[in-house]
């Protein structure tokens, strides 16, 4: 690490400083801010599956919709979050509004284990009384306050700490870079503590005691936040970057019926606000129809300082070019939602096959929520390896930034979790068989026989789900990032957490489906209370074509993509290139 914690800040007219850059000072706040955010909000969504079924004593299927449904809003939520963090309130206000809401959120959801009558009783053999409704009021308005919590962290932690460096200093960008790495490392490792050492306490411990530690964690989070409130550089709200987009929508449909121009990038209206932040854009030939917004007629008029007087009729190719960098984004998206279709399992029936499954090693019985961590251990360790081995070596051969395009790692992920799904039909399909042909290991309360396979035969299929966020989710975040105008990257951020939200909603929606579908079929439930009764590997067969089809479709949206800045159209841009100096002569 570098010793350039404070760099320079640039000057005014009349020399005052503008802007005081801290750099690594502002790091021990801003990194262990949001690792104790993370230890917090994880070391409660790891277990909460085993929590609902055992505390509230819920039926898996509800407590797998219940969780799909708020992993989706953690995530959906976070549009809001970067639109009001982009047009009004801030970075700063943003996070420090959701961190309390998080802790609050946090804080309610350990006062449903710890008071009794926020909970219902336990169980007396197979006599359960479910939730009241009062009790579920309170538990719901615990996971409202988080998910307002996630929709203010998620979309603006990152960019906040890369706020706190000079962009426009060698130090900066090395001290950006280094903060990504630092990022990815912390959010791992909280991860990694909390499906393991806050899983155990909560599920062999005390409920109370291991939803307490999540809260407390997260009061430092909020503390360590405040502290360093004096040092951080706190970047203004600039207005909603969505205005542009709307106002191209508004002039296309406007001048719907005008001839498409036959040399648009030579006779379409350009202008570049001054303190843009956004760099440059080529035309491009998609979606030819939001040309038109920017083709000039008789009744445009032009200000003085080049600007159109109507900007709600007349936009520049610069801001058609912007929202066509958005739409052409949108169909490699939805294979982003179906690729986290299949990578939510492991945090649904890969527990509750953890759960039927023989998890002792000596006398020490893993908890099922902590088989988990496998996933992130293989992600963890592959993205040092990948990085300075893998890279280097293929930029031998591929000369490209990065040894492969975003777009062929991405698909390498949705190949490696449709492979992880096959798998896990596999080995359910011989758990299954085991626990119904040898003698189990006792009763799982409300579940079922417990098969003597050893839970470890979830570990390669764990472990592929690791490589394919390593490949697949790492490369979206990645994407987003590089293929949003620059001042829509808050936006870019938030899409990322919209792809998980659809991939959970959608994958609840998948297992009501399957499960009302399969009851009546001569197989039976495939989803039943019990997954010795039911065939849970069909389900894992059936999201494996959906995985294939998605492949598919990835590979012809991967054949038709243009990156950002790359070249169009050669014959265009030698016009372009050639233009100049036809006019000069």
């Amino acid at each position: 690490m570098e010793k350039n914690n404070e760099e320079t800040p640039p000057k005014n007219d009349v020399g005052e400083t503008q802007i005081h850059y801290r750099g690594w000072k502002a790091m021990p706040f801003v990194i262990g801010n949001e690792t104790f955010e993370k230890l917090g909000a994880i070391g409660t969504l790891a277990n909460l599956l085993i929590y609902l079924t055992s505390v509230f004593n819920m039926k898996s299927i509800t407590a797998a919709t219940i969780l799909n449904i708020f992993n989706g809003s953690t995530n959906l939520v976070t549009l809001v979050g970067a639109f009001l963090c982009d047009t009004y309130f801030g970075r700063y206000k943003t996070l420090g509004f959701a961190i309390v809401a998080s802790f609050l959120g946090l804080l309610v959801i350990h006062l449903t284990a710890a008071v009794k009558n926020l909970h219902p009783p336990h169980c007396i053999t197979d006599l359960c009384k479910g939730p009241t409704a009062g009790q579920m009021t309170f538990l719901m308005f615990g996971f409202g306050l988080m998910i307002i919590g996630a929709g203010g962290i998620r979309p603006c932690n990152l960019a906040f700490g890369a706020d706190q460096f000079n962009p426009n200093t060698e130090a900066g960008k090395k001290g950006i870079n280094s903060f990504f790495n630092w990022y990815v490392f912390t959010y791992t490792f909280a991860m990694m503590v909390s499906i393991t050492v806050i899983v155990y306490v909560q599920t062999n411990v005390s409920w109370a005691l291991g939803l307490g530690i999540p809260a407390i964690l997260m009061l430092i989070a909020c503390i360590l936040f405040f502290v360093g409130s004096k040092i951080y550089v706190k970047v203004k709200a600039t207005g909603s970057p969505m205005t542009s987009v709307a106002q191209v929508l508004v002039a296309a449909i406007k001048k719907r019926k005008l001839k498409q121009p036959d040399q648009p990038w030579l006779s379409l209206f350009e202008y570049t606000p001054p303190g843009s932040i956004n760099s440059k854009l080529s035309y491009s030939d998609q979606f030819r129809f939001l040309d038109k917004a920017a083709i000039i007629t008789a009744e445009d008029q032009i200000k003085e300082d080049g600007s159109a007087a109507d900007p709600w009729r007349l936009c520049s190719m610069q801001q058609v070019e912007e929202v066509k960098c958005l739409v052409r984004v949108l169909p490699v998206w939805l294979a982003g939602v179906l690729f986290f279709v299949t990578q939510s399992q492991q945090n649904t029936y890969a527990i509750f096959q953890a759960l039927q499954s023989n998890r002792r090693i000596g006398n020490f019985t893993i908890p099922a929520a902590s088989y988990t961590v496998f996933a992130m251990l293989s992600l963890s360790i592959w993205l040092p390896i990948y990085d300075r081995i893998v890279v280097p070596f293929l930029l031998k051969f591929t000369k490209k930034e990065g040894g492969i395009t975003i777009l062929q790692r991405q698909g390498i992920g949705i190949f490696l979790t449709t492979m992880a799904m096959l798998l896990s039909g596999l080995v359910e399909d011989r758990r299954r068989v085991i626990a119904l042909t040898k003698p189990s290991l006792g009763i799982e309360p409300r579940k079922g026989a417990i098969s003597s396979m050893s839970a470890s035969w979830l570990i390669p299929q764990l472990t592929l789900y690791g490589l394919a966020d390593g490949f697949g989710a790492v490369s979206q975040l990645e994407f987003y990032y590089k293929q949003f105008p620059e001042n829509m990257r808050s936006i870019g951020g938030s899409i990322f957490f919209c792809a998980i939200a659809g991939g959970s909603y959608l994958n609840g929606l998948l297992i009501i489906v399957v499960h009302r579908m399969s009851e009546g079929s001569k197989s039976g439930d495939w989803l039943p209370e019990d997954l010795n009764k039911g065939r849970l590997d069909y389900f894992y067969y059936f999201l494996t074509g959906i995985g294939l089809v998605n492949l598919c479709y990835f590979l012809i949206c991967s054949k038709w993509y243009k990156y950002k800045g790359a070249p169009q159209n050669a014959s265009e841009i030698h016009l372009m290139s050639k233009q100049p100096e036809k006019n000069t002569v």
